[in-house]
């Protein structure tokens, strides 16, 4: 292995290339299709990666959430319109799914008001802010159960076969 970087601020690329033990030319090697320098670049974030290198280092890296950071903080679209996912434990993930989930519940008929004439005015911009802002926290813990699901399969700790299998078979 070659020399451990003494940098402060590594990019997530970084870190996890290190955590894996992996100096640039063999991850280079592992990646196939990105060569060392353009590793450092990407690394040293004098070049932005391309999304299908950000894809190629999250498959071999086995971490999903590459993608999500890919998207949430160097695509220009993503920046604008990606929320980041922070890596949570299932439990946590399923109770703020459950915590919106019956807010929303309690707002249903709100929304059903503040919709039926086809405008939000007045006294129902408020609630239908609030609205917006829980079926958002309902939307990144539906992301953030994906983004956990697809970390247990690079980690083996779901078999993947019949996971995929099974997905496959209800669509």
């Amino acid at each position: 292995m070659g020399r451990v970087s003494v940098k402060e601020n590594k990019s997530m690329y970084q870190v996890r290339r290190e955590e894996l033990g992996l100096s640039r030319e063999k991850a280079s090697e592992l990646l196939e299709t990105i060569p060392p320098e353009r590793i450092e670049k990407i690394e040293n974030q004098k070049s932005l990666p391309h999304p299908e290198e950000a894809l190629v280092m999250a498959e071999a890296y086995k971490m999903p959430t590459l993608c999500n950071y890919y998207c949430a903080n160097d695509c220009p679209i993503g920046k604008r319109y990606v929320p980041e996912i922070k890596q949570k434990d299932l439990s946590q993930i399923v109770l703020e799914m459950l915590a919106s989930l019956n807010a929303m519940q309690k707002k249903q008929e709100r929304l059903i008001e503040i919709t039926v004439d086809g405008k939000i005015e007045g006294d129902e911009i408020e609630d239908f802010v609030y609205i917006q802002e829980e079926l958002e926290r309902i939307s990144i813990a539906v992301e953030s159960l994906q983004l956990w699901a697809e970390q247990m399969l690079a980690d083996n700790l779901i078999d993947a076969e019949a996971y995929h299998s099974y997905k496959n078979s209800r669509k």
